[in-house]
């Protein structure tokens, strides 16, 4: 145990290491789901338990702040709030904001929680801000400091999990969630799909239930995102099918992907 704290403290970024040890016995599921006879004297918790437990709050790599606006809040003309969860960072009052991806910016006025206003939000906790100025923003837009905002564009790369029966397919139109905004798109091409027991990369033109591939996804308006590796809630996306409403898979944003200094023309898909 020392010398894996003492590898792990090497890693720039990590200050403090939890590490847990879980007997275990994969051909028998020992201690996996659940507790078997053969090792009567572990007493702790299963491997799932674990995962289950886990606390990742304090997994924020991103000091920038990121506030996705879950609900725009005004019970009557005299208040205008903005509700959700601070993903990333921190907002207090006073703080110049931005609106993306309308870039508009004002100043916190107040951070109301249930249990009274505060004078300063940190990441995971749910608050509603107001601002000095009554400017345009609406669900899934985010609020940023002017100097420290995400990329905002149309185009990026993403590694995609297919989760449905039915392949998908580059050009077909899907919903993106990204945050708490809905937006349609497509699958403008499949760079590759990768094989998950080796890691290899192999030319694909549609991905099939389970498949994992690198896409790049062409949105229809522009939207404001981080890669997955800055920000988990800001760089996951999840795909929707239009015609079922379904979950049809989930993903993970690699980099922008828009055109330099170009326009972008839309393709022709055969299907």
């Amino acid at each position: 145990f020392q010398q894996i704290r003492e590898d792990c403290f090497g890693i720039p970024g990590i200050r403090e290491v939890d590490a847990r040890v879980v007997p275990v016995s994969a051909l028998k599921g020992e201690n996996v789901v659940t507790r078997g006879t053969a090792m009567p004297w572990y007493q702790g918790p299963t491997i799932i338990e674990l995962l289950d437990t886990i606390d990742i709050s304090g997994d924020q790599p991103l000091a920038d702040l990121r506030l996705p606006v879950q609900y725009v809040n005004r019970p009557d003309a005299s208040f205008r709030g903005y509700a959700g969860t601070v993903a990333a960072g921190q907002v207090a009052v006073g703080d110049p904001v931005m609106a993306v991806p309308s870039r508009r910016l004002s100043k916190v006025r107040e951070i109301v929680t249930f249990d009274g206003n505060l004078q300063k939000a940190r990441a995971g906790i749910a608050v509603t801000v107001t601002l000095e100025d009554e400017i345009d923003i609406s669900r899934g837009d985010l609020l940023v400091h002017p100097d420290r905002a995400p990329s905002v564009g149309r185009i990026f790369e993403a590694h995609l999990i297919w989760m449905s029966d039915a392949p998908l397919l580059p050009g077909k139109q899907y919903e993106f969630k990204l945050s708490h905004r809905y937006l349609r798109g497509t699958v403008e091409s499949i760079q590759h799909r990768i094989d998950v027991n080796d890691l290899s990369e192999h030319a694909a033109t549609e991905l099939r239930l389970n498949e994992v591939g690198l896409c790049r996804i062409v949105l229809a308006e522009q939207a404001a995102f981080d890669t997955y590796a800055t920000c988990r809630s800001t760089g996951a996306l999840i795909v929707v099918d239009r015609r079922t409403h379904a979950t049809a898979g989930a993903g993970m944003i690699l980099r922008s992907a828009a055109p330099q200094g170009a326009h972008h023309d839309v393709s022709v898909f055969w299907q």
